[in-house]
């Protein structure tokens, strides 16, 4: 998404960049079929703390961490860096609470797959 009208990326991106970030990682990990799997994460929570812009055409790299995994929800922490810097431009987190696609209500536990690709991120 281009820059708005003050030359940097909106803050609405940033919690787009955010679900990119975690989905893919449980996607490409085989933790999240997110067409016909059984559960699903919604969001209930986020957070995002600026430290500096972002602009287009940046390359934005994303760092993710699992904070906190309880019976059915997870809190990630997501760093967000312009290409080959070392200190974030943004800081954040959301928790997914993981219900069944059918009727929306948790899961009284965690698939094993996804506690399996989440533990790695602790």
């Amino acid at each position: 998404m281009d820059n708005d009208v003050y030359g940097h990326i909106n803050n609405v991106v940033y919690y787009s960049w955010f679900d990119t970030a975690v989905n893919a990682h449980l996607i490409e990990n085989g933790a999240l079929d997110i067409y016909q799997g059984k559960v699903i994460g919604l969001v209930v929570e986020t957070h995002c703390n600026y430290f500096s812009s972002l602009s287009f055409p940046q390359i934005i790299e994303a760092g993710i961490r699992v904070a906190k995994i309880g019976a059915s929800s997870v809190r990630y922490e997501i760093g967000l860096f312009a290409k080959d810097e070392n200190l974030s431009a943004a800081n954040g987190h959301f928790v997914h609470v993981y219900v069944n696609r059918d009727d929306r209500k948790p899961v009284s536990q965690l698939p094993i797959a996804l506690k399996q690709v989440l533990e790695k991120l602790k």
